[in-house]
């Protein structure tokens, strides 16, 4: 039984409550419940208690009493921050890409001559399981200390199956031994291999006989994603690929409309696609239809940023109803960032959300956009006590002051695991 913490005097304790059971959307994106002079009551690793430092002093004299203090003056208390798209495990850099898109050249025109995913994978096939979980393991805890709680890690940089069983192993096994908890997607559809290029029918079958199954059969993953573009996999082929998924309990994601608009996001909707992910060329029709189903659209600001290309439409769609988190897209390729933080700074500054949908998008939205909402995302009583503390008076201070990070506490499941931006555990 861990020591109880008490968090007392917040200047601001962002709860984001009454959004557990659906995402929150349109108007409800800015509805953060707010309190001030706030406090938190965490007993065994959950929740006990949310309001103000006076009230919870006169409900639970004792527990109080008894507990560890926190003193959050001029401080702002959140749900921990959570990343619902990450490409965590893999090795290598792609620097020598960065410098040839400066000069020029197209993401696509890399990828297509070799570049891009399959430098990764090229990468990440020749390591061994115990550079990966290293590698990966630096980048967690980097994540840990900007505030992140919880992340989603895809696999889908091994295109066999040896390979891609060997990333998600190792998303196993920084889940069991990591404070962050992440949840794991296969995403064998992430490419085609460069030798089965011009018969990429023969790949796609292999995703679906052969891979789908085993990752079913050990348990290795909860959601099933595929990169649904022009040059990578169509949408009939992303279709199959998603529904083979379903047959076998992995829950449907979808990198949709990244370069061109094309069908992804409708395609989200007609197989009830958890999320939809990037989402920058989505077409009017696709956002009316992901509104209309509950699709989350996870946009990834950093990819455009990074790739200096148009940012996705944020504002249309949190104003058509559709919910929308915010997440890294963290890779070596096209978002090599691990700050959360910074991309909730491109959430406003890029795509006109304002810092209250920022804060929603990288809280609750994006715990449902990874099944976990009923666990965390939010300050309430019976959820695990994962929780942010920022070195800032006011929630405004997270996108005005950009590119820097203002943690100073974070605990997980009612531990203190970062103290002065310095990890104490990982």
């Amino acid at each position: 039984m861990s020591q109880a913490l008490f968090i007392k005097h917040g200047a601001q304790v962002i709860t984001m409550k009454g959004h557990s059971d659906n995402p929150a959307k349109k108007s409800a994106m800015r509805d953060l419940d707010i309190i001030e002079d706030g406090a938190v009551l965490i007993q065994d690793g959950t929740i006990k208690a949310v309001g103000t430092t006076q009230e919870i002093r006169g409900k639970f004299p004792d527990e109080v009493a008894q507990a560890k203090h926190i003193d959050a003056t001029n401080k702002l208390v959140t749900p921990g921050l959570i990343d619902p798209h990450t490409h965590l495990v893999h090795a290598g850099t792609r620097e020598n890409e960065y410098a040839m898109r400066l000069k020029g050249k197209t993401y696509m025109e890399i990828m297509n001559a070799g570049g891009g995913i399959h430098a990764t994978t090229r990468a990440t096939k020749a390591a061994d399981f115990d550079q990966l979980y290293d590698e990966s393991q630096k980048r967690l805890n980097t994540m840990l200390e900007h505030g992140v709680t919880t992340v989603e890690a895809k696999s889908g940089y091994g295109l066999s199956w040896d390979d891609e069983r060997k990333q998600l192993e190792v998303a196993k096994k920084l889940n069991d031994n990591h404070v962050i908890d992440i949840v794991s997607t296969f995403m064998g559809a992430h490419a085609v291999p460069l030798e089965e290029k011009h018969n990429p029918e023969v790949f796609v079958e292999r995703v679906i006989q052969e891979m789908i199954p085993k990752v079913a059969e050990e348990k290795l993953a909860v959601f099933n994603d595929v990169f649904c573009e022009r040059g990578v996999f169509t949408p009939d082929q992303s279709r199959r690929i998603l529904e083979a998924g379903k047959e076998y309990g992995l829950i449907p994601k979808i990198h949709a409309d990244e370069i061109e608009p094309y069908g992804g996001a409708e395609l989200a909707a007609e197989v009830g696609a958890i999320s939809a992910d990037h989402l920058l060329k989505a077409s009017e029709k696709g956002i009316q239809q992901m509104a209309e189903k509950d699709v989350i659209g996870v946009l990834l600001p950093g990819t455009a940023f990074f790739l200096m290309a148009e940012f996705a439409q944020a504002r249309k769609m949190i104003d058509q109803g559709v919910p929308v988190a915010l997440s890294t897209d963290a890779n070596p390729g096209s978002s090599p960032t691990l700050s959360l933080q910074f991309i909730m700074n491109l959430g406003c500054l890029k795509m006109g959300m304002t810092p209250e949908e920022v804060l929603t998008a990288t809280t609750i939205n994006a715990a449902h956009a990874i099944n976990r909402a009923d666990v965390v995302g939010s300050l309430e009583v019976g959820k695990k006590a994962d929780i942010a503390i920022f070195d800032v008076g006011n929630y405004y201070m997270l996108s005005y002051q950009y590119g820097m990070n203002h943690i100073d506490t974070v605990i997980k499941e009612g531990r203190e695991v970062v103290d002065g931006k310095k990890p104490l555990v990982v």
